[in-house]
C-alpha cells in the first residue's frame, strides 16, 4: 500500500482562498493533491479572523518594516522586498508571483464540484476539510 503524505494549512475565509470558494478547493485538488499525492487538511478562520494566523501574525510586520518607505510601483519591487523579510527569530521568506489563475469569472461546475475527494470534518463543515489525492479513486 502506497504510504500517504499529507499537509495542513490554515486560511482566511474572505478573497481567493475562502471557504466558500469552488476555484480554491478545485485548484488545491488539481495542483497540489493529484500531482503530489499529497492529502491536504484545511481549516479556515472565521470571518474577522485571520489576525490570529500565526504565519501573518509573526511576518506580516517584519515585511512591512523590510519596505518601509519605498514605492510598490511593481510586482518585481514588492516579491523582492516581501522575498528579502527575515524575522528576528531568523524566520525567511519565500515569495513569487503567480501570472494567471483565479481569473474574475472563473467558474466550477456542480459536476466538477462532485469530483472533488474533499471530506468535509464533522466540526465546522464549512470550513475544515481534507482534500485528499484521485489517484486510483473512481471518478
Amino acid at each position: 500500500m502506497d504510504q500517504l503524505h499529507s499537509a495542513f494549512t490554515l486560511a482566511d475565509a474572505g478573497g481567493s482562498n475562502s471557504c466558500r470558494s469552488r476555484v480554491w478547493k478545485a485548484q488545491l485538488q488539481e495542483q497540489l493533491c493529484d500531482p503530489c499525492g499529497l492529502a491536504v487538511t484545511v481549516c479556515h478562520y472565521p470571518t474577522g479572523c485571520s489576525k490570529w494566523n500565526p504565519i501573518e501574525h509573526r511576518l506580516f510586520s517584519a515585511i512591512s518594516v523590510n519596505w518601509a518607505g519605498v514605492p510598490l510601483r511593481t510586482f518585481d519591487t514588492v516579491v523582492r522586498y516581501i522575498g528579502g523579510t527575515v524575522t528576528a527569530a531568523g524566520l525567511r521568506v519565500t515569495a513569487l508571483l503567480k501570472r494567471g489563475g483565479n481569473e474574475t469569472g472563473e467558474r466550477v461546475s456542480d459536476a466538477e464540484m462532485r469530483r472533488l475527494r474533499l471530506a468535509p470534518h464533522t466540526v465546522c463543515p464549512a470550513w475544515n476539510y481534507t482534500l485528499s489525492p484521485r489517484t486510483n479513486w473512481e471518478e
